[in-house]
């Protein structure tokens, strides 16, 4: 039996081991779970996993491979964990920037403006961007996601110690817990590292393997970093038809920390967060929407529309029946979505977020929901 439901976990589909005997030992020892656990289910579909395994042939060093991985995400979920009704800001940037470079300043001052607007920071725990981050955010507002490597990272002096500090085995878990617990990332000049994961996150962002977010560029007036990258973007991808022309919308260039700090709040002023459910999109809102703004979107983006329109939902789709109340309480806008346009979708956003700020009748309030951290959506396989 499911703590959630109730009914058989055979009769819910469950993946079982082959082996009946198997099968029904993990089953028993899944039943000892602590009372009222959550998700039993999934519990039972990673043991049962694990127990297949070594029918498949692995060696010793996928199997480490495999445990280690786990490892790095049960810890990075354990810390994150305690802090999801803050929203957070990822920062990426060089380590070789010392403290006396104007763009350190830069990063501290935009680390602090985003701290005390109620956001958490998290750096790669390193020096130069990273510590200015650190630093500018102050410890109680940072999280740090360190790499072992085999010459080791030190951690910065302004998150060393601190339970906030993760250090990772793999980079591959490290990036995605990067993006899985932030809410925006901000960039700052950087090597191949910061182009690592400044691609990466743009790519999952084009995809829908993420949920949409804010990715912002800064450097110290004057620089052409950021203006060379984007003059490459345009001439090399977007001019040989690689990328289109609405990917461009993924992104946004600044040198003024108070527009930096704008773009994020902007971002959410009504729009909260999304879920996909098949061919079927759900956006979930701060303030409840009136028809006004369903005549706006169905006029201007009938291109992102499988089939059918834009329309107001009642209430929380089944498949949302885990997401926390304050989720489930939202207000909500459905459509069956192409699933191809996702840089078409942020201006959607966007244009949502500014029709609520130029005609505040567009959407009533509604009732106070927490935020916290969004991380990668949810792809069910059916409606």
């Amino acid at each position: 039996m499911t703590p959630e439901t109730g009914e058989p976990a055979r009769a819910r589909g469950r993946h079982r081991h082959e082996d009946p005997a198997v099968a029904a030992a993990i089953d028993a020892l899944v039943a000892r779970l602590p009372a009222g656990a959550r998700n039993a289910d999934l519990v039972a579909d990673l043991v049962t996993t694990a127990m297949e395994l070594p029918r498949d042939g692995l060696d010793r060093g996928e199997l480490k491979l495999i445990a280690s991985t786990l490892r790095d995400f049960q810890q990075a979920f354990r810390v994150f964990g305690g802090h999801r009704e803050r929203r957070k800001v990822s920062i990426f940037g060089s380590a070789r920037t010392p403290p006396d470079a104007p763009v350190y300043d830069l990063a501290r001052r935009l680390a602090r403006a985003v701290a005390e607007r109620g956001y958490m920071v998290i750096t790669g725990a390193g020096p130069g961007i990273m510590r200015a981050g650190n630093e500018g955010a102050g410890r109680a507002s940072s999280f740090g996601v360190n790499i072992r490597l085999p010459f080791e990272q030190e951690s910065n002096d302004q998150i060393a110690g601190d339970p906030k500090l993760i250090t990772f085995k793999y980079f591959f878990t490290r990036k995605l817990s990067f993006v899985k617990e932030t809410d925006a990332i901000v960039l700052f000049p950087g090597g191949f590292g910061t182009m690592d994961e400044g691609f990466e996150a743009l790519t999952l962002l084009q995809t829908g393997k993420c949920d949409p977010m804010p990715i912002v560029l800064m450097d110290v007036p004057g620089s052409d970093y950021w203006p060379s990258w984007d003059a490459y973007i345009r001439e090399n991808l977007l001019a040989k038809g690689l990328i289109s022309e609405y990917d461009r919308n993924l992104f946004r260039v600044t040198s003024d920390v108070q527009q930096a700090v704008a773009e994020l709040e902007q971002f959410y002023r009504c729009y909260h967060s999304l879920r996909y459910v098949g061919d079927y999109t759900i956006l979930r809102l701060r303030r409840r929407p009136v028809p006004r703004l369903l005549e706006v979107l169905n006029e201007r983006y009938r291109d992102l529309l499988a089939d059918g329109d834009f329309e107001v939902l009642d209430g929380p789709h089944d498949a949302e029946r885990n997401e926390p109340e304050a989720v489930r309480a939202l207000p909500r806008i459905g459509f069956r979505f192409v699933q191809r346009r996702y840089g078409r979708l942020r201006r959607l956003i966007d244009e949502l977020n500014m029709i609520e700020r130029d005609e505040p009748a567009v959407c009533e309030t509604a009732p106070p929901a927490g935020s916290g951290a969004l991380g990668l959506p949810a792809h069910d396989d059916a409606v």
